[in-house]
C-alpha cells in the first residue's frame, strides 16, 4: 500500500508523508463522501483530551467490569477503518481508507478493537501516533459500550508511553463524557508544541 497516491479537491497529490506533515500543521483530510474528493480541514475550535481533565464515568466504569470484551491493539486495523466507514453518511471515503491503511503499514496508524465472547469485532477506534500527540480519527461499535472500552483502553497506553495528549479533533457529546473539552487553533499549535518527543506505540 505504500504507492497510496491520492488527489484533493484541487487535483494535489496526497501521500502518507503529505498527510503526517499536515497534522503537524494541525490540518486533516476528510472527504464529503464514500467517494468524494479529500479536502483539508483546520478546525477554529479543536477537542483534546488531557490528562489533567481525563475521566471515566463510574456508571461505564462498573458496566467495563461486566463486560465480555476481550481488547486488542492493531490486531485488524483494516476491518476497523471498514467498519467506520460503513455509515449512511461518512467522511472516510475509499481514499482516506487507502491511505491510512498505508500509514498503519509504516508503523504511524494504530487501532484498538473489542472483541465478543464469539470472536466477532464489535467495536474499535483508530487513529494517528505523530510525536507524544494520538490523533483520534473514528470509531464504531455494533455492541453497548464496545467503542467506550476501546477508548479507555487507548488511553491507559498513551498515558503509560508518556503521550501528552489525545486529539478528538471534533468534540461531541461521546467524548465529552470522558473530559474532551476544546481549545482555540492557537493554543492547539502551543500544545503540538510539546508534542514533539517521539513515543513507542503501544
Amino acid at each position: 500500500m505504500n504507492d497510496a497516491v491520492v488527489l484533493d479537491a484541487d487535483g494535489n497529490p496526497i501521500t502518507p508523508d503529505v498527510v503526517l506533515h499536515a497534522y503537524g500543521q494541525r490540518c486533516f483530510p476528510m472527504a464529503d463522501h464514500r467517494r468524494g474528493r479529500l479536502s483539508w480541514y483546520r478546525p477554529a475550535r479543536r477537542a483534546v483530551i488531557t490528562w489533567d481533565r481525563w475521566k471515566v464515568p463510574e456508571s461505564l466504569r462498573k458496566r467495563l467490569k461486566s463486560q465480555p470484551y476481550a481488547i486488542s491493539v492493531d490486531r485488524a486495523f483494516p476491518e476497523v477503518v471498514a467498519a467506520c466507514a460503513k455509515r449512511s453518511s461518512t467522511w472516510i471515503s475509499h481514499d482516506i481508507e487507502r491511505l491510512y491503511i498505508a500509514l498503519h503499514e509504516q508503523g504511524h496508524g494504530h487501532s484498538v478493537e473489542a472483541w465478543d465472547a464469539g470472536g466477532a469485532l464489535v467495536g474499535g477506534l483508530y487513529g494517528l501516533a505523530i510525536g507524544s500527540c494520538f490523533c483520534g480519527e473514528s470509531m464504531f461499535h455494533c455492541a453497548d459500550d464496545a467503542a467506550k472500552a476501546c477508548v479507555v483502553h487507548l488511553v491507559g497506553i498513551l498515558r503509560e508511553r508518556g503521550f501528552v495528549v489525545l486529539d478528538c479533533q471534533q468534540q461531541s457529546p461521546h467524548m465529552q463524557r470522558f473530559g474532551a473539552y476544546e481549545i482555540s487553533d492557537e493554543d492547539y499549535a502551543l500544545l503540538l508544541e510539546r508534542c514533539a518527543e517521539e513515543r513507542r506505540f503501544p
